[in-house]
């Protein structure tokens, strides 16, 4: 057999053992409200003053990403504004893109990432995004912007938090908004706001919103559920709204007008427990592991949009927390199928002690689907529950968005982006700076599980080191952690040669950094795909 047909032979029997389709899509015993997770961190909660916002794309959205150049244009230039953009296969795929209508361009347009939720412009003006959906009510597809169009638009023309909401406003007052209830954790390189945003109503194409900002020594939790309760309109330099933010509420009756405005209870829905709550256990897990003097409590109807944790958070560690599993706690599923220890005795009969009687199963994991837990009810275990980690395998991307104010835009701000699971998956480092990434970062794989798109070489080994997780982490998690420690160790040098090189020459200071990403991505990849030929060798006998 050719070395070709056994990769893609490898490739065929990996998805049927993952019991998974060729696209990542949420499956359909998976509530497709329980798709994203975003964190945000002010400057003083940071470990070295960043701020930190973040985001979990989960479901099978595109996973190619491309630089956009910055580019001046001439006067009575349009600029498009599409749907769709976000299930296309390629860089320059167009099928199924539609265009929604068209908006006057400005003078310059900024360079920015584009993602399936464009995410960093060369300005460090960061946006992670949750969806919040809310009340169904409130949906107008009539109009113009679906929430990916908006964070475009905002990237090419805006430098702060505050002049993108801004922006926001007068795009959907003007055109309209299309989409469901929506949250952005917007951030600069001195402040990070939450902005949550829903339609206000059927008859109205407009749009109605607020958006709180997170203080500089607290981090912020949302995760597919409106959030902001109490809104100040008073105090400016904290809270800002859509200028019909009571009205909708009175005309729609989500509101009388008497009682104390809340947010979250006037135009959010239930949460994902189907429950009268501003938070899901996520929101719980997460607040209650920063803060854990606080003790909250997951029987109230609400928890505070941030806390202040009582250790500062790097971005490694708000990687972690979006790679979490609940692991340690009754939510946790890693450990529920027991076996019997095969070290309780020695190999002479007798009773070892120090040896538990049981043990959990190496095929036991974190990720099961709810018939993987109906399965061992039917055993017996009755204790057995399906929970929505926060972290998941179906996560098409995940990214970290560092922003440092003290460092120029070029190197300052930092994209952490990882590939499919990111409880699995390692983080590579992409500059504000960077105008290119990696080729195989320029296509998809979520429809056709292409060999040539990177998030295929993070599945296969993702997906085999699941299937016997409790022996195969103990390979993987040391490489992810890998590079972390390669990071820690590299960046600081990075900086300054780009500082040095940038002095003389700007054009090669740029090629340094396309080069550093693509030459971190690039060990990522070949580890990964070591990974996996090692897994299939363990599992020769089966699994």
């Amino acid at each position: 057999m050719t070395e070709s047909k056994r990769h893609y032979l490898s490739l065929a029997v990996m998805m049927l053992i993952a019991g998974a389709s060729n696209a990542q899509r949420v499956p359909d015993d998976i509530d497709a409200r329980g798709a994203c997770t975003s964190i945000a961190v002010g400057k003083k909660a940071s470990a070295d003053g960043s701020i930190i916002t973040s985001h979990t794309c989960d479901g099978d959205c595109r996973t190619w990403m491309n630089f956009v150049a910055a580019q001046d244009h001439e006067a009575g230039t349009m600029e498009a504004v599409f749907q769709g953009r976000m299930w296309t296969q390629a860089y320059d795929d167009s099928t199924k893109v539609y265009k929604k209508g068209a908006i006057p361009q400005v003078a310059h347009t900024y360079r920015y990432l584009d993602t399936a939720y464009p995410c960093i412009n060369e300005k460090q003006l960061g946006i992670g995004e949750t969806t919040i959906f809310g009340r169904e009510m409130l949906k107008n597809p009539d109009g113009m912007f679906y929430i990916e169009e908006l964070e475009r638009i905002v990237l090419q023309r805006c430098t702060t938090a505050r002049d993108a909401i801004r922006l926001i406003d007068h795009l959907t007052k003007t055109y309209g908004y299309a989409d469901t209830g929506e949250c952005l954790p917007i951030a600069d390189k001195n402040e990070v706001w939450y902005f949550e945003i829903f339609g206000e109503g059927r008859d109205r194409k407009g749009a109605v919103w607020a958006a709180v900002r997170v203080p500089d020594d607290e981090v912020a939790v949302s995760a597919n559920i409106p959030r902001i309760g109490h809104i100040d309109v008073n105090d400016k330099d904290n809270y800002m709204t859509s200028d019909n933010i009571f009205d909708v509420a009175r005309r729609l009756k989500l509101w009388n007008g008497k009682d104390e405005f809340c947010m979250w209870k006037v135009y959010g829905g239930t949460n994902l427990e189907k429950k009268d709550k501003n938070y899901d256990p996520r929101e719980f897990f997460i607040l209650s592991t920063l803060a854990p003097s606080l003790q909250l409590s997951d029987q109230g109807e609400s928890l505070p949009l941030s806390v202040k944790p009582e250790k500062k958070l790097s971005v490694e560690d708000v990687s972690r927390l979006l790679g979490s599993t609940y692991e340690g706690t009754p939510l946790s599923m890693a450990d529920r199928h027991k076996i019997p220890n095969p070290k309780r005795r020695d190999k002479d009969g007798n009773l070892v002690e120090s040896e538990p009687d049981s043990i959990t199963s190496p095929v036991s994991n974190p990720w099961m689907r709810k018939d993987e837990v109906a399965m061992y009810q039917g055993m017996g275990d009755t204790g057995a529950m399906n929970s929505r980690t926060v972290s998941m395998p179906w996560c098409a991307y995940s990214t970290v968005i560092q922003l440092r104010s003290w460092l120029p835009d070029e190197v300052g701000g930092i994209v952490w982006i990882s590939l499919d699971n990111p409880g699995e998956s390692p983080r590579f480092p992409v500059f504000a700076g960077c105008t290119a990434v990696p080729r195989m970062l320029l296509f998809c794989g979520q429809r056709n599980n292409r060999p040539d798109a990177a998030i295929t070489c993070f599945r296969e080994a993702n997906r085999l080191a699941t299937v016997r997780w409790g022996e195969f982490r103990n390979t993987l998690e040391p490489a992810r952690d890998y590079f972390w420690d390669k990071a820690r160790r590299e960046l600081p040098f990075v900086e300054k040669t780009w500082t040095e090189i940038n002095q003389s020459d700007p054009k090669k200071a740029e090629e340094m950094l396309n080069g550093y990403t693509a030459d971190f991505f690039a060990a990522e990849v070949m580890k990964w795909n070591e990974m996996a030929q090692y897994f299939w060798k363990k599992t020769l006998w089966g699994f």
